[in-house]
């Protein structure tokens, strides 16, 4: 994920550097940079798991789990460590203002989604020429652990409202921002089934729409802080999970977001 985050960093840095160029006699700062920490709420998922890989030598299997429950994982007491400051669930945005009002956004959230251990859910399909219809005990030593944690993964393209409610001077601004987007989910999904634990390689296994909305407080000039609330659904088509490259997952939730920021404009 590293790597998908370096690429983004490379392109638009790319892109405001030209811009700038373009627009190097407007006084208007139309670039900003934001990092920060989110804490993450899931609805119930409905999770597909299918390997109908044929191969004698590993489980045949076709079967869902209904109504999973499942949290997030936030990991704060890496934030400390300056080599593991994106083990938590932290954000990052990068934005360019077309005016006071209107701007575009590049939204990334690296959420983390921990399916519950030993909650008990119905379970329904087939496992090799065995047929289930009961409510099972999500054992994960077992039977199925599914998270995904490096990490759920949102991508996504805002468009930018600002609303400015509060302006005593030109150093301090009070705003109420609204981001409406849509984007990719690249998960890396961590799962263990019937004793045996694979952690796949991050793939585009589907897409997202959401808002956020939340307080934005300019100062300074170059400086702000944000505390938003986001709203999203997310529907994972496509996961990677064992099965010697066949085994696949889907589901999708609800999710909701708490989220602090720092940025600094340029």
């Amino acid at each position: 994920m590293r790597f998908f985050i370096f690429t983004s960093l490379l392109l638009i840095f790319g892109f405001i550097s030209s811009a700038q160029r373009d627009s190097s006699k407007s006084k208007f700062k139309k670039f900003y940079l934001t990092w920060g920490y989110t804490k993450a709420y899931y609805s119930k998922s409905t999770i597909h798991f299918v390997n109908n890989s044929g191969s004698g030598k590993e489980k045949n299997y076709d079967f869902t789990v209904h109504n999973a429950t499942a949290h997030d994982r936030m990991d704060l007491d890496k934030i400390g460590d300056i080599v593991n400051v994106t083990i938590p669930q932290f954000v990052f945005r990068i934005g360019y203002r077309f005016n006071e009002k209107w701007g575009i956004e590049l939204n990334y959230d690296h959420t983390k989604y921990v399916v519950d251990d030993y909650q008990t859910a119905r379970v329904e399909g087939r496992f090799d020429d065995t047929w289930v219809d009961s409510n099972m005990v999500l054992d994960p030593n077992t039977f199925l652990h599914f998270e995904h944690t490096d990490g759920a993964n949102f991508w996504m393209i805002n468009a930018v409202r600002d609303v400015q409610f509060y302006k005593p001077n030109k150093k301090f601004i009070a705003s109420w921002v609204i981001k409406p987007g849509a984007g990719i989910v690249i998960p890396r999904t961590d799962v263990t089934l019937f004793g045996e634990n694979l952690n796949n390689d991050w793939k585009v296994a589907g897409w997202i729409v959401g808002v956020e909305t939340g307080l934005r407080l300019q100062f300074l000039n170059h400086g702000f802080f944000e505390f938003v609330g986001k709203g999203s659904y997310a529907n994972y088509v496509n996961a990677f999970v064992l099965g010697n490259g066949n085994g696949r997952a889907n589901h999708h939730f609800f999710t909701t977001q708490l989220t602090g920021t720092i940025g600094v404009i340029f």
